[in-house]
């Protein structure tokens, strides 16, 4: 077959030379509103050198310590309780009881279709005005609204990924173990779950990154995270007359694609090392028995199935 592709011709002689021209027009108009963006914040003094020396600041240097430290607590607290409320929600919409099923269904799509934003800020609304009768105090409210909103709406996309990585595990495998004497729970976490759970990796690993950025809608609710701190800091340290939004923000931007990067990192990390897992079905010896693990997997299993 010819290198054309199936969803459309490939570009004739004139189109690659218009093509051409688009690319360096657009290369040329993007490179001069870059050059016209700086020139403007160079004029309005944003690239003095004092304005970037507030961050010799140790007071500054302690905000953005704080801001980190807060935004990756609330991570750590919500990645945690999203996969365990995942694995819950994707076991009972897989359930056989019609009713535990539409439930758990009604749950997942009602939280992925509301805006991550409104579930935080109503939940803040109802926890401010139940602080004591819940006996919550300080900045409480505020972080455990954006904990749970983070909790319910990313647990529901989690729930989505491993109910996927459920279905793709064939069906010798449940089959062979209902077998063996296995009731559906046991079945479900020795067999269907740990496999979903390390076919799905990379998808479930790139939702908590969306966790991670996702933590800075705090920032609406006025709890303390690292990108209210930084609208905080720009706003109040004023250098030459005027305000140090473009360096708070580009060494706060720097932050979290750093922070995202390592975790992204993390996943691929993972992947690699399972794919170097030995994995296969290794040949028993004379008079060796068979044990129910090695009855399970067959060569209908995906790798990784039992890692040996």
């Amino acid at each position: 077959m010819s290198g054309a592709s199936v969803l459309y011709d490939a570009p004739g002689p004139k189109t690659k030379a218009r093509n051409r021209v688009y690319t360096v027009v657009g290369s040329v108009a993007v490179v001069a509103l870059i050059a016209f963006i700086l020139q403007r914040l160079y004029a309005k003094g944003q690239f003095e050198p004092e304005v970037w020396n507030i961050f010799n600041n140790a007071g500054v240097r302690t905000n953005i310590r704080d801001g980190v430290l807060t935004t990756l607590g609330v991570f750590a607290v919500a990645a945690v309780l999203s996969l365990a409320f995942g694995v819950l929600l994707a076991v009972a919409r897989l359930s056989d009881h019609k009713p535990v099923r539409l439930l758990a269904t009604g749950f997942i799509e009602l939280f992925r279709a509301i805006p991550l934003l409104i579930t935080i800020y109503v939940l803040w609304v109802i926890l401010l005005a139940n602080r004591d009768a819940l006996g919550l105090s300080g900045n409480d409210p505020q972080f455990w609204a954006l904990v749970v909103g983070l909790t319910v709406y990313n647990g529901s996309v989690q729930a989505e990924v491993l109910r996927a990585g459920i279905n793709s595990v064939p069906k010798g495998q449940r089959e062979a173990a209902y077998a063996l004497g296995m009731r559906k729970t046991q079945v479900m976490v020795t067999v269907l779950i740990p496999q979903a759970v390390r076919a799905m990796l990379p998808t479930i690993i790139s939702q908590l990154v969306v966790t991670l950025k996702d933590t800075s809608l705090g920032y609406i609710i006025t709890f303390e995270e690292l990108l209210f701190t930084a609208r905080q800091m720009s706003t109040n340290i004023i250098v030459n007359g005027s305000d140090t939004y473009v360096p708070v923000i580009i060494v706060t931007g720097t932050i979290y694609v750093a922070m995202c990067l390592a975790l992204s990192g993390l996943a691929t990390w993972i992947e690699r090392r399972g794919r170097r897992t030995k994995t296969g079905i290794g040949v028993a010896e004379a008079g060796e028995p068979v044990t129910a693990t090695d009855a399970l997997d067959g060569p209908g299993a995906p790798t990784g199935a039992s890692a040996r």
